[in-house]
């Protein structure tokens, strides 16, 4: 498939796409070679690696009457294209070996800033969920909404009006369990517009975390999620089982937030992607 338009994203202080795909923040990302295919805002785009940054080829979209410079300026902002992530990989203590060792091997991984609405549902899945099983049950949703890109065999993600349309029984054919009722009630709530995208990023990051935990089924851990990478909160600490493992074996329990403002959640990352060392 050849793509109708492609560009070049510099990206200050190095990418690396395995590690941003490994790294538990998104999972629609599909291997291709050493490239991805990306679907998100109504395109499905090929990711490639490329001197300082990566190469961006728009394979398909639902809608043809965006602008080049819209599309450039959305897969920038996509992959965080502004932020110089060499300094923040210098941040760690001197005398903490650990996170030296862990935002080295963290060379190349990015904040992707993913659709917030996205960004939630795929982390209510996620809860208690292999990331095999999580990437299966949102491709699950997307193809049974059935907005598929054209001239590929791949699906947008839904609506929250789209969503919200399918059956309770429907979404437990997707795989979701306990969590259909949440996500029922998530994309109802952002259908009516009690919630919203727009009104959530006003917002500071206490009182984002405060609303977004009023939806059913959306604890701490999904609120920082969705926040980190749905609405690009960088100082914000998701915990998880492998977190809270580094956290006990190297920090007495709790991670030194003070140190690392405002980027405590690329370290974050960091260590998430270094957890394989807590084994």
């Amino acid at each position: 498939m050849t793509g109708d338009l492609k560009f070049h994203i510099e990206l200050k202080g190095g990418v690396d796409l395995g590690r941003i795909e490994r790294s538990g923040q998104c999972f629609r990302w599909i291997p291709d070679g050493e490239s991805y295919k990306i679907p998100a805002f109504g395109m499905l785009v090929k990711a490639s690696p490329a001197k300082k940054g990566t190469d961006i080829e728009v394979l398909s979209r639902l809608k043809k009457g965006i602008t080049e410079d819209h599309v450039k300026k959305l897969w920038s902002t996509y992959f965080d294209a502004e932020l110089d992530y060499s300094g923040i990989r210098s941040m760690p203590d001197k005398n903490d070996a650990f996170l030296i060792k862990a935002a080295i091997n963290g060379d190349g991984i990015r904040i992707i800033c993913q659709d917030p609405f996205e960004t939630l549902i795929t982390f209510i899945i996620s809860q208690r969920k292999s990331i095999p099983a999580i990437k299966t049950s949102v491709e699950r949703i997307c193809s049974s909404v059935g907005r598929r890109i054209p001239g590929t065999d791949v699906f947008d993600f839904p609506t929250p009006r789209e969503l919200s349309s399918l059956s309770f029984d429907e979404l437990l054919s997707c795989g979701l369990g306990y969590r259909a009722s949440y996500i029922s009630s998530a994309a109802e709530a952002f259908d009516r517009r009690d919630m919203d995208a727009e009104s959530l990023s006003s917002m500071d990051d206490e009182s984002l975390l405060q609303t977004l935990m009023t939806l059913k089924g959306v604890g701490v851990k999904v609120a920082n999620c969705t926040a980190l990478f749905g609405f690009h909160r960088l100082d914000l600490f998701p915990i998880d089982v492998w977190i809270q493992r580094a956290l006990d074996k190297y920090y007495g329990g709790t991670f030194p937030l003070e140190k690392y403002h405002p980027y405590n959640g690329i370290m974050q990352q960091y260590i998430f992607a270094y957890r394989n060392e807590l084994l």
